[in-house]
């Protein structure tokens, strides 16, 4: 009897012997394994994708029907901020919104998992909601100074926004007094953060924010021409440097000079419309 899988030849034809039951059923065991092993992967990916839903679904839910933040931190926003009790409710709600909605487009990663979830409002949501919302057509170098100088607390200048950073911040750009705005922005101007605006970082900011007129053979020159302008009605101490004191005194004999570099604050009117949206609902 020949073993099976070996071959015997017959009138000259070569022919495989017929297989044995037994490995017959190996074989039959061995794809049976497999399907079961392609099912429990499956199976897993399936329930994977369910609890994916259900927590989205768990977390749209939350934020439908959380509307204040933690108690502690909404009576602290009560102090530290200009908004009522309404406003803050409305704020927390589209601060959630906006950190969900983030979420729901980041990429998940090479082996298929979720993201990790985001810890506040990341750069890109900040700089879509400075355009879309409040319609500052800014350069990017200025709204890079207005994220990197959003005061976050005690978790500085790096990382996502929290409700509590973001509700400070939009308290100085919506209902800010005249210190608080130009505080915010000599902190945007003030490129190095040490303190004054100099020569330096006056050419910076205007280069970023002028257009190179056709023709123009030494566009640096204007811009330091302008510079120089520029620092004659901000520098009050005329010691070729801008302190906060000089903007302050400046900003008050000639308003306009309050964004001076580039536009740091939304206008009123779209700083009023916005307010009248976190507003009761009638």
């Amino acid at each position: 009897m020949l073993a099976s899988g070996t071959y015997r030849h017959i009138s000259g034809y070569t022919t495989r012997a017929p297989m044995s039951s037994e490995k017959k059923l190996s074989m039959a065991a061995g794809a049976i394994a497999l399907r079961g092993v392609r099912l429990f992967i499956s199976a897993g990916r399936s329930a994977a994708e369910r609890r994916a839903q259900a927590e989205t679904r768990r977390e749209r839910t939350g934020a439908a029907h959380s509307a204040r933040p933690p108690q502690k931190t909404f009576e602290a926003l009560l102090k530290l901020t200009r908004f009522s009790k309404n406003e803050l409710e409305s704020l927390f709600l589209m601060y959630k919104r906006l950190v969900l909605a983030a979420q729901s487009i980041l990429p998940t990663s090479a082996i298929g998992q979720n993201p990790s979830k985001l810890d506040g409002i990341d750069q890109g949501t900040f700089r879509d909601v400075m355009h879309n919302t409040f319609e500052m057509i800014t350069e990017e170098a200025i709204l890079e100074r207005i994220w990197v100088t959003w005061d976050r607390g005690a978790g500085g200048g790096e990382g996502a926004l929290r409700f509590e950073a973001w509700a400070r911040g939009l308290s100085v750009l919506l209902k800010g007094t005249e210190v608080e705005r130009m505080n915010h922005c000599f902190a945007v101007y003030d490129l190095n953060a040490d303190g004054y605006i100099t020569r330096d970082e006056m050419f910076t900011l205007l280069k970023n924010s002028l257009l190179k007129q056709p023709g123009d053979e030494d566009p640096d020159e204007g811009v330091r021409e302008l510079v120089e302008l520029v620092l004659k009605k901000l520098d009050v101490d005329k010691d070729g440097r801008v302190s906060p004191e000089d903007y302050k005194q400046a900003v008050q004999q000639e308003p306009l000079l309050l964004e001076a570099f580039g536009q740091c604050l939304p206008s009123r009117r779209h700083a009023t419309a916005f307010l009248k949206t976190l507003g009761p609902k009638t």
